[in-house]
């Protein structure tokens, strides 16, 4: 069933659990996330991101997606993923995403503040929840992800941007990168504490792909509710995808799909079972 991301952050509050938003942009990446959701039993959110359009168009994915949704009995939510520009998201809200994330990460911290009430502002008249970021993440191997700065989240500029902007969910820097980890991963889960501590409202992790497991289940107690994954899930699919042409380079692109499909439905079932944090 097609629902709310406000609904799932709030069963993740109540379950002390968080929902896994995968990164999605085909049929292939849409199915497999809804049917690892089913799998696992445990509600999903598709995140659509702003650079995918010339792939597959916003109107069309959500089409496909609720369609989908609508044929399985968990919930599934429609999420804009890192936004930049104020026609994607008024598109996104058009043709029924419940949420969408406005990312001024890289302006000042006033222009963003200015820009992110203006998101919110129009998108709370139509129902639509929004995120938004402060800090801004590096970019790690193999993302397809804007670059960031690594600039860490400031519990204090957090709480005032959150004041003055009134969104919904913050994403918070403490560590993680776009992609997979050119070092050793290390969260600051005790800044993740003062975040905590200064917002009252959910906090999204970004950057999930690579995360230590310890690491993931440590954030998830310290307040976490939404964590992206993209990059680990694109290596998975594009390694089943070389091997099956290695071992059959004619095969029929429909079997190539299904079977990347296949791997990507097991890689996010395992996913999502970690961040139930049972």
């Amino acid at each position: 069933m097609i629902t709310t991301t406000k609904y799932l952050f709030d069963s993740a509050e109540e379950t002390n659990s968080a929902i896994a938003a995968f990164n999605c942009y085909n049929a292939e990446t849409i199915q497999a996330a809804i049917a690892a959701g089913e799998k696992a039993n445990k509600g999903v959110i598709i995140a659509y991101g702003e650079r995918y359009q010339d792939y597959m168009s916003i109107e069309a994915f959500a089409a496909f997606t609720k369609a989908l949704a609508e044929q399985v009995s968990i919930p599934v939510s429609l999420h804009l993923d890192h936004s930049y520009k104020i026609e994607t998201i008024e598109r996104a809200i058009a043709c029924g995403f419940s949420s969408v994330m406005y990312d001024g990460s890289a302006l000042s911290l006033e222009e963003n503040v200015k820009t992110t009430k203006h998101v919110v502002d129009m998108a709370h008249a139509a129902g639509v929840f929004v995120e938004a970021e402060i800090g801004s993440m590096e970019k790690g191997e193999f993302s397809d992800e804007e670059e960031g700065d690594g600039r860490l989240t400031d519990p204090d500029e957090a709480a005032w941007f959150v004041k003055e902007t009134n969104v919904d969910f913050l994403a918070a820097s403490i560590g993680t990168v776009h992609g997979m980890y050119k070092g050793e991963p290390k969260l600051e889960l005790e800044l993740l504490e003062k975040i905590r501590g200064a917002i009252q409202i959910p906090l999204v992790l970004h950057g999930g792909s690579g995360t230590p497991e310890d690491q993931i289940l440590k954030s998830i107690d310290r307040g976490i509710r939404k964590i992206n994954v993209n990059t680990e899930i694109s290596l998975a699919a594009v390694k089943e995808i070389s091997n099956q042409l290695q071992a059959n380079p004619s095969i029929h692109l429909s079997y190539l799909m299904e079977a990347a499909q296949n791997t990507m439905i097991d890689q996010m079932y395992k996913i999502i079972e970690l961040f139930k944090n049972n």
